[in-house]
């Protein structure tokens, strides 16, 4: 280990603090898997339609991805052991209001309450997580280990969420949130640093503003062209989206403190992963959200069945992600991100056998490589992004991953989930038989919770029949959705390999690559 670290070696009370924080990760990724176990019957419960479903499953992810940057400065300006405790509670909070939603519109907004408060939380762990493991190896292992929590507490969430669907309401998985977070503020302040940026400009609500206003309508707008067709509101809110997006940009080249510091996508080692983060988010998130729905609604698993077929990937990346950081000290970061994204492909392409063959082994076992497979991109790509920017800024650039992650993930089941359900109401157009009421065939056509809740209403035989080809309508969009993620992925990994070729393995010194160009102001 060299001399320049040896001052900032982590102790006992850094790698406790870390276990507090993985706590508070672990009910947040617990949140998201129990959401994507518990909607059909929070679909059944509300009559949520198809585009509500969507906004019940992505408005999280998009008021997260749109205020992470904002409360990654905030973090740093304010204190981000103080911002981490706010987020906490507020998350605590939430979950309580989202357990006892009596419509689609309360679930909705108290799912975007859960995002504001997961926002002031997660850049603050990242950020902490910085401050307080310095040195580039044990900040590796530390990286990897928050990793690992989060899949570990995906696995929990499938399991707890799997027991309480199959013995409470659908609001006890939000629920079940609220201690953990009671516990969590009570071992926060013994064991975290208090510290900011005292350099550091006033918090820019403006910026804020601008990068709300550019995210929330371009969604909308992709939302309503996946249920009504290119109308002139929905394109109109695309285009408003966009001219937004052009004012945040140029707002930022013009500040002294930016809400995101442009430069930072000039360095390779942030850049590169930033971008492999929110593609991988994109198409996977979206292909998990469709597996899940398969694996209760085709395979006609119960909950806690399809928490069990999951689990065996989650658990492999949980006990990954740790071991790749170690790994990262001996091998180059691009070789093992690319290989790892290889795997991903691999179990995509068992995902799509699966669901041609109806062989749900293949399903697990897929699922099992891809988890696997993610995970050096996660603790690796992390690593490198982070620990590229000072000590006093991690906050923001912390956030930044976060955003690629979780706005990747938000607008990927927006706007790829949203092709699939046009796929899917595409195969169902007129392949129903006559005797199917016009009313029934229009719901069946929305999505495949809403068939099987329409079905339910026939006589057995033409019941069997609606639900089967609504079954088919279904896979074929999970596979199309598959196979254009695993060509996409195979992209991902040329540019790794290509554009990380330089960097040595943490803790090994090497010479500054050559920046990537700015195409932003070349542009101009």
């Amino acid at each position: 280990m060299t001399a320049k670290y040896t001052q900032h070696i982590a102790g006992s009370r850094e790698w406790i603090g870390l276990g507090v924080m993985c706590l508070a990760t672990l009910f947040i990724a617990a949140d998201s898997f129990v959401l994507m176990q518990a909607l059909p019957d929070i679909v059944v419960d509300t009559h949520a339609d198809g585009i509500e479903q969507l906004w019940i499953s992505d408005i999280y992810g998009i008021v997260l991805g749109s205020l992470l940057i904002t409360m990654g400065g905030l973090g740093d300006r304010v204190g981000r052991r103080r911002l981490f405790l706010i987020g906490v509670a507020a998350f605590g909070t939430a979950s309580a209001v989202a357990a006892y939603a009596t419509g689609p519109g309360t679930l909705i907004v108290a799912r975007a309450l859960l995002g504001v408060a997961a926002a002031a939380l997660i850049p603050s762990t990242l950020g902490l997580i910085r401050t307080m493991f310095r040195e580039p190896r044990q900040m590796g292992v530390a990286f990897g280990i928050w990793a690992s929590f989060y899949t570990i507490g995906a696995v929990a969430g499938l399991l707890v969420g799997g027991v309480l669907l199959a013995h409470f309401w659908w609001g006890s998985v939000f629920l079940v949130n609220v201690p953990a977070a009671v516990l969590v503020l009570v071992l926060a302040p013994l064991v975290l640093p208090g510290q900011r940026d005292t350099e550091a400009g006033r918090p820019d609500w403006t910026s804020s503003l601008l990068s709300l206003a550019a995210i929330l309508p371009a969604v909308w707008g992709v939302k309503e062209v996946s249920r009504d067709g290119w109308g002139l509101v929905p394109i109109a809110a695309v285009v408003v989206g966009a001219l937004f997006g052009w004012a945040f940009v140029r707002r930022q080249r013009t500040l002294e403190h930016p809400l995101l510091d442009l430069s930072l996508f000039r360095n390779r080692s942030f850049a590169t992963p930033l971008l492999a983060l929110f593609v991988q988010a994109l198409l996977t998130g979206t292909v998990l959200l469709f597996l899940m729905l398969d694996f209760q609604l085709v395979e006609g698993l119960t909950p806690l069945q399809a928490a069990f077929g999951l689990a065996p990937g989650l658990v492999l990346s949980s006990l990954c992600a740790p071991v790749v950081g170690v790994l990262a000290r001996r091998f180059r970061p691009a070789h093992l991100m690319a290989w790892g994204e290889v795997l991903v492909i691999i179990g995509l392409v068992l995902v799509i056998v699966a669901s041609t063959t109806g062989t749900p082994v293949l399903f697990v076992v897929g699922f099992a490589l891809w988890s696997a497979g993610g995970s050096p991109l996660l603790a690796i790509g992390m690593t490198l992004m982070v620990g590229s920017v000072p000590v006093d800024r991690a906050g923001a650039a912390a956030a930044a991953p976060q955003v690629s992650a979780e706005l990747g993930n938000a607008i990927g089941v927006a706007v790829v989930g949203s092709a699939a359900v046009a796929l899917y109401h595409a195969r169902m157009s007129g392949s129903l038989p006559p005797e199917v009421p016009a009313d029934v065939a229009a719901t069946a056509s929305q999505s495949i919770a809403n068939a099987a809740q329409a079905s339910a209403t026939l006589p057995p035989e033409l019941a069997r029949v609606v639900f089967d080809q609504a079954r088919l309508a279904f896979s074929t969009s999970l596979q199309v959705l598959t196979g254009f993620t695993a060509v996409v992925l195979a992209f991902v990994v040329l540019m790794i390999a290509v554009r990380l070729r330089h960097v040595p393995p943490l803790g090994q010194e090497a010479p500054e690559p050559a920046p990537i160009p700015d195409v932003v102001e070349e542009l101009r």
